[in-house]
C-alpha cells in the first residue's frame, strides 16, 4: 500500500497534476468529512475565518495548507496566515483572500488588483455562499467555497474539490450538506 501511494504521488508530480481541497468558514469547527473528502487530495486551501489557531493546526497536520486570515480571526491567526496569499500551483496563478466579494461585485480593495493584473484563480470567503464561477471581465474562475463550519447563517456545509492539471483547474467536486 506504501508503494502504491509512493508511486501516484510521482505520477503526479510528473504529470504536473495536483488536486486541492478548498474550504472557509470553519469557526472553531472542523467536520469528519473533511478528512474524507479531502483524503485525496495533495493539499488544502483555506479562504479565512478559521475561528483559531488550533482549527488551522488540525488542518495543517492532515495536509499541507495554504490560507488567509479572515474577519474573525485573531492575532494568533493573523500571525501565521496573510489576507492576501498569490502563488502559482501547476502554471495556475492562484489569488485567496477572506473579504473578496463576487464577479460585479468585488470588493473595493481588490478591485485594483484585479484591474492590474488579474490571477487565472480567484478564491474568497466570507459570504459563507457557495458560488462558482467564470468572469469573463477579468478572465478568471471563480471560487467561493460556502462554509464548512457549524456557526452562520448558512444552512449548508460546503467545501470544493479540484484537480489542476498542466495549469487547468478540472474535475471539480461540490460537497454540500444540511447543517446540523
Amino acid at each position: 500500500m506504501c508503494e502504491i501511494k509512493k508511486t501516484t504521488t510521482f505520477i503526479k508530480k510528473l504529470i504536473n497534476l495536483k488536486t486541492i481541497g478548498l474550504l472557509s468558514d470553519t469557526h472553531n469547527y472542523i467536520d469528519d468529512v473533511v478528512y474524507t473528502f479531502f483524503s485525496n487530495c495533495d493539499e488544502i486551501w483555506h479562504a479565512g475565518d478559521f475561528g483559531n489557531i488550533e482549527t488551522a493546526d488540525k488542518l495543517a497536520k492532515f495536509k499541507p495548507l495554504k490560507g488567509v486570515y479572515g474577519n474573525i480571526d485573531d492575532h494568533n491567526v493573523r500571525n501565521v496566515y496573510p489576507e492576501f496569499i498569490r502563488f502559482n500551483c501547476e502554471g495556475v496563478d492562484t489569488l485567496i483572500t477572506h473579504i473578496g466579494g463576487y464577479p460585479q461585485h468585488y470588493n473595493k480593495n481588490l478591485l485594483p488588483v484585479l484591474k492590474q493584473n488579474p490571477p487565472k484563480l480567484l478564491i474568497t470567503g466570507h459570504s459563507h455562499i457557495l458560488r462558482i464561477m467564470y468572469d469573463n471581465k477579468f478572465n478568471l474562475l471563480f471560487i467561493n467555497p460556502g462554509a464548512a463550519g457549524n456557526y452562520g447563517f448558512h444552512k449548508q456545509i460546503t467545501m470544493v474539490r479540484f484537480v489542476i492539471n498542466k495549469s487547468e483547474i478540472k474535475d471539480v467536486d461540490v460537497y454540500d450538506r444540511a447543517r446540523h
